[in-house]
């Protein structure tokens, strides 16, 4: 059992939960995941290792109530205990020196996005970071960011904080003044597709993290394949990191789709 002991509410649906995990806690590095599920009835769940305290032993989520298992997950409270957590799964990012890493979170994304920054500014680079959201108060660890960041640019779709506009845009204005040498992004499908044909227009190198779905986490079920340089990658075991460039982007939008239908009976059963 793996005990929450920190809670934070970011927003109406957005929670960070600081769950003891030492084993994983000591062993993750950047870009990894896990998997956990709340009780022996629960949904398997992904979710990205936004930090690690080694000396606490514990692991930071976050977490967004977007369906009825991730609902469960948000309402529980510290002290509450997890039934099963595993990983850290996936590839760890690639980090070294290559001079200006441009960085561009959105929504939830900027969580995952964090550790990557961090790696990527004590290897020695200039790291220019871009978040974005659709209000100021979806924008989450802005402090955190800006620790281990030589600049944030905010861009919000409202103009309710920072510059009103798409993280594209802050993306172009840092591209258009310096030299960029490598991108990230994680955030929406459609907003790291967006992000990916800009950096590609200006060749710069690209990294994106998918949010596929996912079932077991190990390359054994399929459910996350993505298509990558026209072949088929696991996001679980290849991932979740790859090359934007050759991300099919609009097949992953797709099949972030396959199962709305049953997801909203999902809820509106829990909800009755």
């Amino acid at each position: 059992m793996y005990q929450i002991v920190q809670k934070e509410q970011f927003s109406e649906n957005v929670v960070k939960l600081v769950v003891h995990a030492p084993r994983i806690a000591r062993s993750r590095k950047p870009g990894h995941f896990i998997i956990l599920r709340i009780d022996e009835k629960g949904e398997r769940i992904p979710l990205t290792i936004a930090e690690a305290n080694i000396e606490a032993g514990t692991i930071t989520l976050v977490v967004q109530n977007v369906g009825v298992s991730s609902k469960r997950l948000c309402a529980m409270n510290v002290g509450d205990q997890i039934l099963d957590l595993v990983g850290p799964l996936g590839k760890a990012t690639h980090i070294s020196e290559v001079g200006t890493v441009l960085a561009c979170g959105g929504g939830v994304g900027i969580a995952p996005l964090l550790p990557i920054v961090e790696g990527f500014k004590k290897a020695g680079n200039r790291v220019v970071t871009v978040l974005a959201a659709r209000t100021k108060e979806l924008i989450i660890l802005e402090k955190e960011i800006r620790q281990w960041s030589d600049e944030v640019i905010i861009m919000t779709d409202d103009g309710s904080y920072g510059t009103k506009g798409l993280v594209t845009q802050g993306a172009e204005e840092i591209i258009k003044r310096e030299k960029v040498d490598e991108c990230v992004t994680i955030g929406p499908a459609v907003m790291m597709k967006f992000v990916a044909l800009l950096t590609q227009k200006y060749e710069i190198p690209t990294q994106a993290s998918l949010n596929a779905i996912m079932v077991d986490g190990t390359g054994m079920c399929g459910a996350c394949r993505a298509s990558v340089g026209g072949q088929t990658k696991f996001t679980c075991i290849d991932g979740p990191e790859f090359n934007a460039h050759q991300i099919d982007f609009d097949e992953l939008i797709l099949r972030l789709g396959g199962y709305k239908a049953e997801e909203k009976q999902a809820w509106e059963r829990a909800n009755s």
